[in-house]
């Protein structure tokens, strides 16, 4: 088929690219001349394993090209995908200005049929907004269909998520429509679930949310097992058994970050209240992650103390809300960074991709180096992201740069009992603290 995809994200990449190699004839389209311009050349705007070499091969098999000229894709193309993001306003809200813009310029440009896939993530009801949208665009009468198609990539797997997906939601107001759509995805192999509009849009937030939900629970019990002095990976493992509940997602940490499940817990709260409803335990869930990031930076500074703040170096270990990406949107890091240095504390952060990306954050306010040039001569560590590249590290030659061996692990990515074997003070989450710095 001939496609356009609209906004070239992580979102809006992945797709026109897997779309392209499925054999499809894929166009992607944005604003951003810097970022085609690139694009056209092969060169990455985002960080996303694989996906590199998918667009290389693409481009010299002619089945993906990139343009700002937004007008010229839509007339070329059968079927087009919206795939702009949608960030939350300032009330948490899901801000649908970009698509509304997109929905717009569809319809001036229509030119004949057209297929009109909503992937962006939108609150339920948007679907019919972009309907009206494009009707009350269009320069002459002209059919077209819209369609709710949400994805479930994620961040630093999103090729394999796309190519190998648990499922792929259709939601469409008629069967042929959705079938038609439908083939898109027939190489992939996977069960397609065709549903209206508004019960898919509903689905992608719904699935988030759960997600997030599993999350902060896991996370209020290890607060838990740090006070009775139980171990959280034990509970989790004990929970996970239960085929009921399954291991995914019960992995206790310092709270979930990124461009998705903040958001999207949000703007599916706030679409509730905006109906008379109100979601109690999604709100408890977006409570508890913003306490867990507080909950973590207040131990840190109650243990090494503000007194001589101005001459205490701190290493941070990992500023990426996950491994295997550069994004930083929400991520945990940010809050607990900002509070030390705000504590009058001398930060030195490290991250294996996304020192970029955290130069635009924290400006001059920390000081950006290497893995161990981060911890020579701090009085203590902070790992916030799990990268392999920490879990593989010489510990022995991380004591002797530390000016203290005092380590905080958000992650659980060492074992207590042989980090205090090496001489480390050791602080983790949902464990038994050490007895004594």
């Amino acid at each position: 088929m001939r496609i356009a995809v609209i906004g070239t994200g992580y979102v809006g990449l992945v797709t026109g690219t897997c779309l392209a190699d499925l054999g499809n004839e894929t166009i992607c389209v944005d604003i951003d001349e810097e970022k085609i311009q690139k694009l056209k050349k092969g060169i990455l705007t985002i960080y996303e394993p694989g996906l590199e070499d998918l667009i290389h091969r693409n481009i010299e098999k002619k089945r993906i090209s990139f343009t700002t000229d937004l007008a010229d894709a839509i007339k070329r193309s059968d079927v087009i995908f919206i795939a702009v993001g949608t960030p939350p306003d300032k009330d948490g809200k899901a801000d649908l200005s970009a698509v509304k813009s997109v929905a717009a310029e569809i319809g001036k440009n229509m030119n004949g049929y057209k297929i009109v896939i909503n992937k962006s993530t939108v609150p339920v009801g948007s679907g019919d907004m972009v309907r009206s949208i494009i009707q009350d665009n269009l320069s002459f009468p002209c059919n077209f269909d819209v369609v709710s198609n949400p994805e479930f990539l994620r961040e630093g797997s999103a090729i394999d998520d796309f190519m190998h997906p648990d499922r792929v939601v259709i939601g469409a107001n008629d069967i042929k429509v959705a079938e038609k759509i439908a083939q898109i995805y027939s190489p992939l192999e996977t069960e397609i679930l065709i549903t209206d509009v508004k019960s898919a849009e509903i689905i992608k937030y719904a699935s988030n949310a759960f997600l997030a939900v599993k999350i902060s629970f896991i996370n209020e019990i290890a607060n838990f097992c740090e006070l009775v002095g139980a171990s959280v990976e034990d509970v989790s493992k004990g929970m996970g058994l239960d085929k009921r509940i399954g291991q995914a997602f019960l992995k206790a940490g310092i709270g979930y970050g990124g461009s998705c499940f903040p958001k999207d817990t949000n703007a599916l709260y706030e679409t509730g209240l905006e109906v008379g409803y109100e979601f109690k335990i999604v709100r408890a869930a977006i409570d508890v992650n913003e306490n867990k990031k507080i909950r973590f930076l207040e131990k840190v500074i109650k243990v090494i103390g503000t007194a001589d703040a101005k001459n205490t170096k701190i290493a941070i270990w990992g500023l990426a809300f996950k491994p295997n990406t550069d994004d930083m949107r929400e991520a945990p890091s940010i809050v607990i960074v900002n509070g030390l240095v705000n504590a009058g504390f001398k930060v030195s952060v490290y991250d294996p991709v996304s020192m970029e990306q955290a130069k635009k954050i924290f400006k001059e306010t920390v000081s950006y180096v290497d893995l161990y040039e981060s911890v020579k001569d701090a009085s203590a560590l902070l790992i916030l992201t799990d990268w392999n590249e920490f879990k593989q590290t010489d510990l022995k030659y991380v004591k002797s740069l530390l000016k203290k061996p005092l380590i905080f692990d958000g992650r659980n990515l060492y074992n207590p009992e042989e980090m205090k074997k090496l001489g480390f003070i050791y602080y983790s989450i949902g464990r038994k603290d050490p007895d004594t710095i």
